[in-house]
C-alpha cells in the first residue's frame, strides 16, 4: 500500500469538507440597502410581510417572560397542559434538573397520548444527559438531531438550528433566546444564573410559528405534519402585529441580515439593541453609522466582564472603535451573562427570538426572530432595555483609544475568527 496517497487523500478529504462548511454558494449582502421610505411609512411593512418574509398578521399577544423564575414555569405549565401534540426545537440543551423537568413533562405528555416532536441541534446537546434522550424516546417521543456527526451531514457540520421554538397545541408558541440548561434558571440574580427574555405568543402568528418548527422538522424527517391538530383556527388574542422570520444557509442564508438592515435602515429616531453576541461586519458597521449620521439615537447592550465566550467578546470589541467615534453608545452588563435578543427601532418595531447580531447567525445557523409592529410592546421592551442599561457600564470612546497592547491583540487574533462567531 502506498501510504503517501493514502495520507495524501485523507488530508484533502479533511479540506473538502472544511470548504464545505466554511464556504457558502449564496451570494452575500454587498452593501447597505438605499434608504427608500421611513420605518413608519406603509411600504416598510409591505417589503417586510411581502419580499423578505411572511404576512404582517394582526390580532396577536405577547407575553414577555424575564429570566428563568418567569420563563420556565411558563413553558412547563403550556407542556404539561397539552392534549394534543408538542413540537419543540432548540439550540442547547445540557445536563441539570431543568433538563430533567422537561424531559418529565414531555415524556408524561406522551404516555398521555399527546403526538410530541422534539427537534434538538447535536452539537447544542454535546453536554446532555443520555438519560434524557432515553426518558423521552422511551416515553414515545419522536426526537431528531439536527445535523449529527455522520458521513451523510459532513458538508452541513457548520449549519447548526439555533432556533428557540415550542409550541403546543397550535395554540400557544414561545420563542426568544433561552435554553435549556442550569445557568438560565433563576433570576440573573448572580454569575451562576444568566440574563435573557423568552416571549409567549398567543393568536394567528403561532401558525408561522408551526411552520417554522416544521422548516427544520421536514429537512430532517421529511414527513409534513398538518391538519387541523397542528394548524386549528386561530382567534384572535390580542392588538399586536406580528410575523414570524426564518433565516437559515439552506435557503435565504442572506435574509436574517437583510431583514436587521432594511430596518436599521428606515430608523429615523431611535435604535436600541440588545445582543448577546455582537460583531457586527462592513455592512452593518456602515448601516449603524450613517443612522447615526442621520441624527438616530443607536445604543446597544452586550455581555460584560461575564461571558460565556471570551473569543467573542474579543472580536466584538475589536469593531467597536468606528461605532463610538459615529456617537453609538455601548453598554456592558455587570450582574451576570447577558443573553437577551431583542432589537427596537422607533419604538414600534420590535424583533426577538434566537438571531444574534454576528455572522453565525446571518449566514450559518438556522434563526427564527418574531417581528412585532406594536408601539406599546415596544414601549414595555424600551422599559426592559432601560433596567438592564441602568446594571451596564458604558464603554466609552476614551476607554476603547486606552486598551492595552495585549487587548488590542487579542482582539486582531479573534478578528481571524470573525467569520464563524
Amino acid at each position: 500500500m502506498n501510504w503517501t496517497l493514502v495520507v495524501t487523500a485523507v488530508i484533502s478529504m479533511i479540506f473538502v469538507v472544511i470548504a464545505l462548511n466554511f464556504v457558502t454558494g449564496e451570494k452575500r449582502v454587498a452593501s447597505v440597502p438605499k434608504r427608500l421610505y421611513p420605518l413608519t411609512d406603509p411600504q416598510f411593512k409591505r417589503v417586510m410581510g411581502s419580499l423578505f418574509g411572511p404576512p404582517i398578521l394582526g390580532g396577536n399577544r405577547i407575553d414577555t417572560l424575564i429570566n428563568g423564575d418567569e420563563i420556565f414555569p411558563g413553558m412547563l405549565a403550556a407542556i404539561r397542559g397539552a392534549r394534543k401534540n408538542i413540537n419543540f426545537e432548540t439550540y442547547v440543551y445540557w445536563s441539570g434538573q431543568i433538563g430533567r423537568e422537561f424531559a418529565d413533562a414531555i415524556a408524561e405528555r406522551a404516555r398521555a397520548g399527546v403526538e410530541c416532536n422534539v427537534l434538538l441541534d447535536w452539537a447544542g446537546t454535546q453536554k446532555m444527559d443520555a438519560s434524557v434522550l432515553s426518558t423521552l424516546r422511551n416515553a414515545g417521543v419522536h426526537v431528531e438531531l439536527y445535523h449529527p456527526l455522520a458521513w451523510y451531514t459532513l458538508a452541513r457540520l457548520n449549519n447548526r438550528t439555533h432556533r428557540k421554538l415550542l409550541i403546543v397545541d397550535g395554540t400557544v408558541a414561545f420563542t426568544g433566546g433561552v435554553g435549556i440548561a442550569e445557568e438560565w434558571t433563576g433570576d440573573a440574580q448572580d454569575p451562576d444564573h444568566w440574563r435573557d427574555t423568552h416571549f409567549r405568543v398567543e393568536g394567528p402568528v403561532v401558525a408561522q410559528m408551526q411552520a417554522s418548527f416544521l422548516d427544520n422538522w421536514m429537512k430532517v424527517t421529511g414527513k409534513a405534519l398538518h391538519g387541523g391538530a397542528y394548524f386549528p383556527s386561530l382567534e384572535m388574542a390580542g392588538n399586536v402585529e406580528a410575523q414570524m422570520f426564518l433565516s437559515s444557509p439552506t435557503g435565504g442564508g442572506e435574509s436574517m441580515e437583510l431583514m436587521y438592515l432594511l430596518a436599521i435602515v428606515a430608523a429615523s429616531e431611535s435604535i436600541k439593541l440588545e445582543a448577546a453576541y455582537f460583531i457586527p461586519d462592513e455592512i452593518a458597521l456602515h448601516a449603524l453609522i450613517e443612522a447615526r449620521a442621520r441624527g438616530v439615537h443607536v445604543e446597544v447592550i452586550v455581555p460584560g466582564k461575564y461571558s460565556d465566550s471570551g473569543l467573542t467578546r474579543q472580536a466584538s470589541r475589536g469593531t467597536w472603535g468606528p461605532l463610538l467615534k459615529a456617537g453609538v453608545k455601548i453598554h456592558e452588563y455587570q450582574p451576570t451573562m447577558f443573553h437577551c435578543k431583542v432589537l427596537i427601532i422607533d419604538g414600534v418595531l420590535t424583533s426577538v427570538g434566537s438571531t444574534n447580531f454576528d455572522p453565525r447567525s446571518f449566514r450559518l445557523n438556522d434563526e427564527a426572530s418574531l417581528n412585532a409592529y406594536d408601539t406599546s410592546f415596544a414601549d414595555a421592551q424600551s422599559r426592559i432595555f432601560e433596567q438592564d442599561k441602568a446594571k451596564s457600564v458604558e464603554f466609552t470612546l476614551q476607554m476603547w483609544e486606552e486598551r492595552s497592547f495585549m487587548d488590542r491583540a487579542r482582539e486582531w487574533v479573534s478578528s481571524l475568527l470573525q467569520s464563524q462567531l
